[in-house]
């Protein structure tokens, strides 16, 4: 696998489109440190680290409104390794004029958009999610 974040927001994309509960997806610290964002800013309800040794998974378990549909409406990848996408304290774009976020890996760990213009930093700006 090339690019495993990628492949993090499929996975939750197409658990979305099928209504699933949960997805499953292979265990790194970058993938979880991501999932722990999205989780503390609402878009999703749960992960939890599943097995041991080499073949851990990363249990993400989705969440949807009261009328079933995905609180997550989009999501993008914007750093990849053909490309990387990296943006000083100042130059962090906003996300559908603020209702979304962005997902920045920077020396303070992953962080927010709003986290990290707050703590002063930049980095590589991982994906956006609305």
């Amino acid at each position: 696998m090339t690019d495993p974040i990628a492949d993090l927001l499929t996975r939750i994309r197409n658990g979305n489109r099928a209504r699933k509960e949960r997805v499953d997806v292979p265990w790194s610290a970058l993938k979880e440190a991501v999932a722990r964002v999205l989780i503390a800013e609402g878009f999703l309800r749960d992960v939890a680290v599943v097995g041991e040794g080499t073949v851990r998974q990363l249990r993400l378990m989705l969440k949807y409104d009261d009328q079933r549909r995905p609180v997550i409406s989009g999501l993008q990848r914007v750093s990849r390794p053909s490309l990387r996408v990296y943006v000083g304290k100042e130059e962090i774009p906003s996300v559908r004029g603020g209702l979304g976020i962005n997902v920045l890996s920077t020396p303070a760990g992953v962080l927010v958009d709003r986290e990290a213009k707050q703590r002063g930093v930049g980095g590589e700006l991982l994906c956006s999610v609305w």
